[in-house]
C-alpha cells in the first residue's frame, strides 16, 4: 500500500458541544479551525468537519456481514493492531456503547480483521478496524 494524501468527512451534527466532547475528548482527535457552526478535528490524521445541522435524521440501513448488521452508512479509520486494542479497551474503559462490539471478523481467512462499530452522540455511525498484516487490506 502506498502512502496516501489525508481525506476530508464532513458530517452533520446536532450538536457542536457534544461532538467536540466525543471526537476530541473520548477518541482524542485535536480540534483545528471551527466558527458558530462547525469544527475541524485531525481524525487520525485526516480533516473530518463535523457541521451543525439541527434538522439532520441519521436513520441508519444496515447490511449483514459475517453475521453482523452493520450500519450503513459509516466511517472511520483503520489503524495499526495495537492501536486499535487500546483503543478498544479505552472506549470500554469509557461506557461507549457499541452497535457492534470490539472482535475479530472473518477469523482464519484472508480478510481477518479487528472491527468495532459505535456511534458518535449525533448518531454517526463509525468503524474502527485493523489487520494483523496491514498489506491485507485490499485482499481478496
Amino acid at each position: 500500500m502506498s502512502s496516501m494524501q489525508p481525506f476530508h468527512l464532513a458530517v452533520a451534527v446536532d450538536d457542536l458541544g457534544s461532538a467536540r466532547q466525543f471526537y476530541g475528548g473520548l477518541l482524542g482527535c485535536p480540534e483545528g479551525r471551527s466558527s458558530p457552526d462547525w469544527v475541524d478535528f485531525d481524525f487520525f490524521g485526516h480533516q473530518l468537519v463535523a457541521h451543525l445541522d439541527h434538522g439532520a435524521s441519521r436513520v441508519a440501513a444496515h447490511n449483514e456481514v459475517d453475521g453482523k448488521d452493520v450500519p450503513v452508512p459509516h466511517f472511520g479509520v483503520v489503524l495499526e493492531w495495537d492501536h486499535w486494542h487500546r483503543l478498544a479497551r479505552a472506549l470500554q474503559a469509557g461506557g461507549v456503547r457499541f452497535g457492534i462490539e470490539p472482535g475479530i471478523r472473518f477469523q482464519g481467512q484472508v480478510g481477518e480483521q479487528a472491527t468495532m462499530f459505535f456511534f458518535d452522540p449525533a448518531g454517526n455511525a463509525l468503524e474502527f478496524k485493523a489487520f494483523r498484516d496491514p498489506s491485507r487490506l485490499f485482499a481478496k
